[in-house]
């Protein structure tokens, strides 16, 4: 008996330990770390570079309270962090994971308003589906009914829009139109509910958990970004999932050129080696809430010396191994060989992703796009599958978290090809079992 509890009664085998791509039990079982944890060791396991790193600031101090000193650790990730930002996003704060950075986010936005003059701007559309983070006010702004209604009388809903699932609703996924049409989508949100009450607008760049790995159409964020400065909207980037290299650029953002008004990072950041994450805001939102009296909001451990000795060391592997180019060049040859398991599996009706950041969805038509029926709760019971062979894998709800499935397949970007091959074998496996297991339930309706 546990005396721990998270989201079920389930029980796993116990960690031993994980190197690289790999990872395993104290049974001695070896498991091919396919999904990055959750999408969060974007530089693999036990990186003996970050772990000296660690150790050298534990040698000097652990923890330093904001209100007491500077350290060194916290000036120079954030100096380093500002440099790998667009053009003029250059203050930084930093939390423990991707919930507090978006919780901040939402907070900084408000107080700007407030410090500027416009109390009357406090609602901040979001997209559904959507995730963004397990407090009240991320929560506020999430698009995913298991998680957000139970909870529902104690936060203040957000409005929402679509979010750009051309491939579900018969748009072509390729077109500029298509991105236009969704664009438009939000403009139209602002007028109805009246710009002089909306504060902003938070994506992410790429979809993660809710939309499995969804990339934009062309020219929806560059329209996004002028439809928010027409209305005066503050475009809050949530690159929780896709920053530190996951898609093949620092920021998911970088592939079109997206300047946000505020970007949030965790998960790759930290890469699992300590709980870290960053919001970083325009010099020009920041400065009026500081003379104004300053950020009304804050957490323990903001800066902590270690998470952000560990978080510098994580940038500096991202770079010398050149991560970022490995996850492009790796992600198109996985890409293409989950493309080839869709011709192999009929199961799968579409793949989708960019980098190291991907997923294939699970349909019972492809023509018709319909789900599987949700009661064979497929998507875990593929991710259980692949577990059983030593392949661990991520998955969740499409359609806003009441059906359909897709599993996220985004591995660390050490990856190389031999990986990819093991990966797909893994999958291939996991997917004839899950095909026979569902076939007497598929045949019956």
């Amino acid at each position: 008996m546990s005396n721990l509890f998270y989201q079920g009664r389930g029980r796993k085998p116990v960690l031993d330990q994980a190197r690289g791509v790999y990872m395993w039990d104290k049974n001695g079982r070896r498991y091919l770390d396919g999904s990055s944890g959750a999408m969060v060791c974007n530089i693999g396991h036990s990186n003996e570079n970050v772990l000296a790193a660690m150790r050298r600031q534990m040698e000097k101090s652990t923890f330093g309270y904001r209100l007491h000193f500077e350290t060194e650790a916290s000036e120079t990730l954030a100096r380093r962090l500002a440099g790998k930002m667009p053009e003029g996003l250059d203050r930084v704060f930093f939390v423990s994971g991707g919930s507090e950075a978006v919780e901040s986010a939402l907070k900084l936005a408000r107080q700007h308003a407030l410090a500027r003059g416009a109390p009357r701007r406090w609602k901040v559309i979001s997209r559904r589906p959507s995730y963004h983070g397990c407090t009240l006010g991320a929560l506020a702004v999430t698009g995913y009914a298991p998680l957000t209604e139970p909870f529902a009388p104690m936060m203040q809903q957000m409005p929402m829009i679509p979010a750009p699932r051309a491939y579900l609703e018969g748009f072509d996924p390729t077109a500029r139109e298509t991105g236009q049409h969704y664009a438009d989508m939000l403009e139209a949100r602002i007028e109805a509910e009246g710009p002089e009450s909306v504060l902003g607008f938070i994506l992410e760049p790429i979809g993660g958990a809710s939309t499995g790995a969804l990339v934009p159409p062309p020219g929806y964020l560059e329209r996004v970004r002028a439809i928010c400065d027409r209305f005066g909207v503050l475009l809050i980037a949530d690159e929780v999932m896709t920053g530190a290299g996951r898609t093949g650029a620092f920021l998911g953002g970088d592939h079109w050129g997206l300047r946000p008004d505020i970007l949030v990072m965790s998960k790759g950041l930290g890469s699992g080696y300590a709980p870290l994450g960053a919001m970083v805001a325009d010099r020009r939102l920041v400065e009026p809430v500081l003379d104004a009296g300053g950020f009304a909001h804050g957490f323990t451990y903001a800066g902590n010396p270690l998470a952000c000795a560990a978080g510098l060391a994580v940038m500096e592997e991202i770079d010398r191994q050149d991560l970022c180019a490995n996850a492009a060049a790796m992600g198109e040859i996985l890409l293409a060989r989950l493309g080839g398991l869709m011709q192999r599996h009929e199961i799968i009706g579409d793949v989708r992703g960019k980098g190291l950041l991907t997923a294939f969805e699970f349909m019972s038509d492809r023509a018709t796009k319909a789900p599987l029926p949700k009661h064979l709760n497929a998507h875990q019971r593929f991710v259980d599958i692949a577990y059983d062979r030593g392949l661990i894998v991520y998955s969740r709800r499409t359609r806003d978290g009441l059906e359909g499935d897709h599993v996220l397949v985004c591995p660390p970007l050490i990856l190389n090809g031999g990986h990819i091959d093991e990966l797909i074998d893994g999958l291939d496996g996991a997917l004839a079992q899950l095909t026979q297991e569902i076939a007497p339930a598929m045949e019956a309706q």
